[in-house]
């Protein structure tokens, strides 16, 4: 027996050792459609344009409903459509209540949630939890010290003393209220007082958690939950769900247990374990070292020498990834679950260096067999290309490239690709000027391209049990600075195996995967599965990936 052969066998047997790894794996006490749940990312104002102002809206979100539908997508994540000076594009709040009328308004709200629902589709909100805008009723209220809203934001007690720890958060000489305020992003997004534990206390404006204003600043958030249930959202997406702390959202948890049990909880916390324990259902895993090693080392190292694993040139090492993302999935113990991003609008679409539809494709495979949550960023499954800096500008906040990814969909042939029938230059951004930039009606006549693909894969990832988000997941075959990248999902009697080599490079390796039946290919090509003699040989050709049932 090889040395690979004997690694193989090793890593796997270690592997199948590990808590929560094994077959049998325990369903979390979660809203039971999230297991199958493949999520689609709206940005509101870069969809689709009703009113022909340039900027999407929320009818027209609904005239696309079906087309959402037709992808096999069964729950929609809408970014912030709140009232909003749009200092941010939105993540900076003027009223948790209402919708902003660039969008539409509170009644077109609910015909979406409804319309979505007639499709069997869940809807899930946007909920910025750390901060509002300067503009927000609360925060003007705070600068004049009114009673009520005086404490919900943390300011100092003296405009000219800020403590070194928190100096770079802090804004001074905004209003003549004596005190510096603190942010959590830009200047213009206040940060909510949440409270200080016991042991971060050190300065006399610095509240406790259970201080009265904090608490009742605690409950109207609870409100606005509440309030979005009542007009039919299916759940949350909690934006820097880490600002609330720990004994806010396990609060909210007990209030989603006994009166939302089918009510769904998300966050963008960046630590799973952590977010589990605080009481959500699930986490995006992105903010990390060894995130970018998946597809975005570029653009978080600014280096272009470095290489993503679901790179073609072959440099990548998934390894780098799997070290983190192993000790998230032990420590969630059967509790809740991961998502995984494959871009955002906080990003760069995937679609990014030199990548073409192949490339994307096996990311999508990756994206749709791996155990996480899979959310697709609109576009992505026509391959929308991230625009460069010189293309997109910055427009309300989106510095860094986030432009790029967040330019309006591309429908048809017709004006501005069939986003709006506004003037060019009056658009939300600038759009793919190239040629062959993809569209829907174009890629819907070809059943061989990444849009037709890209719904199998999505089917694939509903039907199959070994595929649920709750299925058992053993690494077959990863080795450092090495390809392909081979995995297992079993659930009881039903095992799917998964080979993806993004490498230009064809490979060949033995892995100990024993069966007494045949392998199956549920979708892919460029892998062919030999048995010989208690283990596997596994042949890829450049760029290929198999998904196989055995």
């Amino acid at each position: 027996m090889n040395r690979t052969l004997i690694y193989t066998v090793f890593l796997s047997c270690i592997l199948n050792q590990l808590e929560g790894f094994a077959q049998g794996r325990i369903k979390p006490e979660t809203p039971e459609w999230i297991t199958s749940a493949v999520f689609y990312q709206i940005y509101p104002q870069t969809f689709k344009d009703s009113d022909g102002d340039g900027i999407g809206d929320l009818q027209g979100i609904i005239s696309k409903l079906d087309y959402v539908k037709s992808l096999g997508i069964n729950a929609l994540w809408l970014n912030p459509f709140y009232l909003s000076p749009f200092c941010d594009a939105g993540y900076d709040v003027a009223d948790f209540y209402q919708v902003d009328p660039r969008y539409g308004n509170n009644a077109l709200a609910k015909k979406l949630f409804e319309e979505a629902h007639k499709r069997d589709i869940k809807v899930i909100l946007d909920f910025v939890i750390g901060h509002t805008s300067v503009e927000h009723t609360w925060f003007k209220g705070s600068i004049g010290e009114d009673p009520k809203y005086k404490n919900w934001f943390i300011w100092t007690d003296n405009t000219w003393k800020t403590p070194k720890e928190y100096a770079s958060k802090f804004i001074r000489g905004y209003s003549s209220r004596d005190g510096a305020y603190m942010t959590n992003f830009f200047w213009c997004q206040p940060k909510l007082n949440y409270g200080f534990e016991k042991d971060e206390i050190k300065y006399d404006w610095q509240l406790p958690i259970d201080h009265p204003d904090v608490l009742a600043l605690k409950e109207e958030m609870k409100n606005v939950l509440k309030y979005w249930l009542a007009q039919g959202v299916d759940g949350f997406r909690v934006d820097m769900a880490y600002s609330a702390g720990k004994d806010f959202w396990l609060d909210v948890r007990r209030m989603f247990d006994e009166d939302y049990p089918e009510a769904l909880l998300i966050s963008e916390w960046g630590d799973p374990a952590l977010a589990i324990e605080a009481g959500f259902h699930a986490d995006f895993m992105h903010w990390f070292k060894g995130y970018d090693d998946l597809f975005h080392k570029k653009w978080f190292t600014y280096d272009e020498d470095t290489y993503s694993f679901f790179e073609p040139a072959g440099k990548g090492d998934i390894t780098v990834f799997l070290d983190v993302f192993y000790d998230q999935y032990q420590q969630l113990k059967d509790n809740g679950y991961i998502s995984i991003p494959v871009d955002n609008h906080d990003m760069i679409r995937v679609k990014s260096y030199d990548r073409d539809d192949r490339d994307l494709e096996i990311i999508y495979a990756f994206q749709m067999t791996f155990p996480s949550i899979p959310f697709i960023y609109y576009g992505d499954e026509i391959g929308m290309r991230q625009l460069p800096l010189e293309d997109a500008p910055a427009v309300e906040g989106s510095y860094g490239g986030r432009s790029g990814n967040r330019t309006p969909m591309q429908w048809d042939a017709s004006k501005n690709y069939g986003f709006s029938t506004a003037d060019k230059d009056k658009l939300y951004l600038p759009q793919d000027g190239a040629k062959d930039a993809p569209t829907v009606a174009r890629q819907l006549s070809d059943d061989q391209g990444l849009l037709a693909k890209t719904k199998k894969l999505v089917e694939l990832r509903k039907t199959e049990k070994a595929l649920q988000a709750y299925a058992a997941f053993d690494i077959v075959y990863a080795k450092k600075k090495a390809y392909p990248f081979i995995f297992s999902r079993t659930d009881e009697d039903e095992k799917i195996l998964v080979v993806l080599n993004p490498s230009e490079k064809p490979v060949n390796v033995p892995v100990g995967v024993k069966t007494t039946g045949d392998f199956r290919l549920l979708m892919g090509d460029g892998v062919k599965l030999k048995r010989s003699k208690g283990y596997t040989q596994v042949a890829c050709d450049g760029r290929s990936y198999g998904i196989f049932r055995y």
